[in-house]
C-alpha cells in the first residue's frame, strides 16, 4: 500500500520533472493537517493571500504574517509566482508553522505538489491550472479545493466540480496580479453569487480589495436572492502595512459589522411594516424636521437647470451648495447632509469629481441620490454610469422609464435623449422591485404614476400634472427635493441606527424618497391652480411658491398612495 500511494505522487501534473524524493519527502496516506481540523466549519471572512514582494521596507515575511493573524486572518493563501519549488516549500513550511499555532488553514496557490509536500490544507486553482478531478484524485481525502471565477459559466463549472469555495474577482483593479480577465466590477458579482444558491460552496471576493472600498464591496456584491459573500481576499491592505495586525483587525471589524447590520439587504427602511398611514406619519414628521436642520444638500447636477434646482432646495427647507472640483470633494462631502449626482451634462472632467465625491459620501456615510439623466442616449453614458455605480453605493436611484430600462439592460422601453418612449412597462411593479434588490438601494421609477420600492415593497404614487413633463429640468428638480429629504432623514436617524458601521448610510431613504415626489407633484397641482398660472412658462415660480408654504395637512388630504 505505501508503494502504491507514493507511485501515485512521482509526477504531478503540469510539472513533469518533480520528483518528490528528490527534497526528501515521503508523503504518508493521512499526511494532512485537513485530516485534524475541520474544514466543514472553516471561516473565510478575512482571507490572506501572500505577497511578498509588497513587505515594507524592515518587516519581514514571518513577523508580518503572525501579526496578522493576531489581527483577524482566518485562511491563509500562498502565492509564490517567482521562486523554484524548493523556495516554494520552504515559505510555505514557514507559513505551515505559524498558522498551525493559531489553527488557521493554509491553502497553496496552484501547485498541487507543494501542498502535499507541507500537509497543507488545500489548493486554490486557476482556470488554466490543473483540473479540480485530477487536483481531489492526488489530494488526501477532506482537503479544500478553491477555484478563481471570472463569469457564471466559471462558476456553472465549479458547482458541477463541487469545490468548497470560489475566488470571484477581479472585483476592482488590482497592482498585485497580472490580470487576465475583464474586472468584474461590485455590480457584476451578484449574477455569479446566485448560481450558488442552495450548494453550500463559499465565495471570496478578490482583487483590489481594501479597508476603504471593503463596505462599498460587502452591499454591493450580493444577489438578488440575498446570496451574499463569505469573504474577502486581501492582499496589499495587510501585507504592503508596517502594521498588518491593526490593518487586519480593521478589515475584520468591518466585515463583522456588515454581517450585523444588515447581510441581506440594506437597512434602508421597515418595509416589512408599512402601511399608508405610517408612510404619510414619516412624511409628515420629515417636511416638519427639514425646517428644522435645513440640511446642506451637495449637488453636482445638470447645468441646464442649476438655478431652478437651488431655488427648489431652499422652497423645501434645505440648503444647496454646486461643487465640480475633485479637489474640494472630500471638504464638501464632510459638511454636506446628502449628495446628488445628476448626468444631465455629463463631460469627461466632471466624472472625477462625481467618482470622489460618491466615495466620500460612502466613507462618511451620507445619503447618495443618483440621477442616471439620458443614460441610453451614448455609450459614453453608459460606461460612465457603469464605472460611477461600481465605485460608489446609491441610496436612491431616480429615473424615468427609458432610463431605469437602460440602466437594467432590458430593451422593453426605449429612450429618445432624456425622454421614454412608448407606454412604458409592462409590469412596473416588478421591474422597479428588482431593480431595487440588483441595485441595492431605493429605486424612483417617475412618469404619469410613480413607483418606488426598496426591493421588498412597492409604493404606487398618482398625483402630479402633465405641465411637469413639459418644463426643463422638473425630473432634476425632483433629485434635488429627493436628496433634500434623505439629508433630512439621516440628519434625524435613531441614535442606536446612526452608531451602525456596516451600513454606508443611516436613515431612512424609502420614506425621503416618497417624501421628495409627494411634496413636488402635490405642489404642481396646486400651483396650476393659482390665478396668474398660464402654461409652462409662467409654472416655476407658483411651483416655487407652493413648494415653500405647502403644509403637511395638504400631504395628508391630496396624496394619492398606495403600498403593494
Amino acid at each position: 500500500m505505501i508503494v502504491e500511494r507514493y507511485t501515485r505522487f512521482v509526477y504531478i501534473s503540469g510539472y513533469p520533472d518533480l520528483i518528490l524524493t528528490f527534497f526528501g519527502f515521503f508523503i504518508p496516506p493521512t499526511f494532512s493537517t485537513a485530516a485534524g481540523r475541520s474544514m466543514k466549519g472553516i471561516d473565510y471572512s478575512l482571507y490572506l493571500v501572500t505577497g511578498r514582494a509588497l513587505l515594507p521596507s524592515g518587516k519581514g515575511y514571518l513577523e508580518s504574517l503572525e501579526e496578522s493573524i493576531r489581527g483577524g486572518v482566518t485562511v491563509v493563501q500562498v502565492r509564490e509566482k517567482d521562486v523554484d519549488t524548493r523556495e516554494f516549500i520552504h515559505i510555505a513550511s514557514q507559513t505551515k508553522a505559524i498558522c498551525d499555532k493559531y489553527n488557521v488553514p493554509v491553502i497553496i496557490n496552484d501547485r498541487v505538489d507543494v501542498a502535499l509536500a507541507i500537509g497543507a490544507d488545500g489548493v486554490h486553482l486557476g482556470q488554466t491550472d490543473m483540473t479540480v478531478d485530477m487536483a481531489r484524485k492526488l489530494l488526501p481525502p477532506g482537503s479544500l479545493i478553491g477555484v478563481s471565477c471570472n463569469n457564471v459559466a466559471h462558476v456553472e463549472q465549479a458547482v458541477l466540480d463541487k469545490v468548497d469555495y470560489i475566488g470571484v474577482g477581479a472585483v476592482w483593479g488590482t497592482q498585485t496580479k497580472k490580470l487576465t480577465s475583464p474586472i468584474i466590477g461590485v455590480r457584476g458579482v451578484g449574477a455569479m453569487l446566485r448560481v450558488l444558491d442552495g450548494t453550500g460552496i463559499k465565495a471570496v471576493a478578490i482583487g483590489g480589495i481594501k479597508s476603504t472600498n471593503l463596505l462599498r464591496t460587502l452591499h454591493g456584491c450580493v444577489s438578488t436572492t440575498g446570496h451574499a459573500l463569505d469573504g474577502v481576499a486581501i492582499v496589499s491592505d495587510i501585507v504592503a502595512s508596517l502594521e498588518p495586525g491593526q490593518a487586519a483587525s480593521k478589515l475584520r471589524s468591518i466585515f463583522k459589522q456588515f454581517n450585523e447590520s444588515s447581510r441581506s439587504m440594506l437597512a434602508l427602511s421597515s418595509s416589512n411594516n408599512l402601511t399608508v398611514e405610517s408612510i404619510l406619519d414619516g412624511v409628515v414628521n420629515l417636511m416638519t424636521e427639514i425646517r428644522k436642520v435645513n440640511p446642506l444638500v451637495h449637488q453636482i447636477t445638470n447645468v441646464v437647470v442649476t438655478t431652478q434646482s437651488a431655488n427648489v432646495t431652499l422652497a423645501v427647507g434645505a440648503s444647496p451648495i454646486m461643487a465640480t472640483a475633485p479637489s474640494e470633494m472630500e471638504d464638501m462631502t464632510r459638511i454636506c447632509g446628502a449628495l446628488l449626482v445628476n448626468i444631465g451634462t455629463l463631460r469627461e472632467e466632471n466624472l472625477t469629481g462625481m467618482l470622489l465625491a460618491g466615495a466620500f459620501a460612502n466613507s462618511f456615510r451620507k445619503p447618495v441620490v443618483f440621477d442616471p439623466v439620458g443614460i441610453g442616449a451614448s455609450a459614453f453614458r453608459k460606461d460612465a454610469v457603469r464605472t460611477l455605480l461600481d465605485t460608489w453605493q446609491a441610496s436612491v436611484i431616480k429615473g424615468n422609464a427609458g432610463e431605469l430600462a437602460a440602466l437594467a439592460g432590458t430593451a422593453e422601453v426605449e429612450s429618445k435623449g432624456v425622454d421614454s418612449v412608448g407606454l412604458g412597462f409592462k409590469d412596473p411593479e416588478k421591474f422597479v422591485r428588482n431593480l431595487a434588490r440588483r441595485e441595492r438601494c431605493i429605486v424612483v421609477l417617475t412618469g404619469p404614476t410613480d413607483y418606488i420600492s426598496d426591493g421588498t415593497s412597492v409604493i404606487v404614487l398618482q398625483n402630479g400634472v402633465d405641465v411637469l413633463g413639459k418644463v426643463t429640468g422638473a425630473g432634476c428638480i425632483l433629485g434635488s427635493i429627493i436628496a433634500s429629504f434623505c439629508a433630512t432623514a439621516a440628519y434625524t436617524a435613531d441614535v442606536d441606527e446612526a452608531l451602525k458601521e456596516g451600513t454606508l448610510f443611516r436613515g431612512d431613504m424609502l420614506t425621503a424618497a416618497v417624501a421628495g415626489v409627494l411634496i413636488l407633484t402635490i405642489a404642481a397641482e396646486l400651483s396650476v391652480t393659482r390665478a396668474h398660472y398660464n402654461g409652462p412658462g409662467s409654472f416655476l415660480p407658483p411651483l416655487i411658491d407652493e413648494l415653500w408654504s405647502l403644509e403637511p395637512a395638504s400631504i395628508q388630504s391630496y396624496a394619492k398612495i398606495s403600498v403593494r
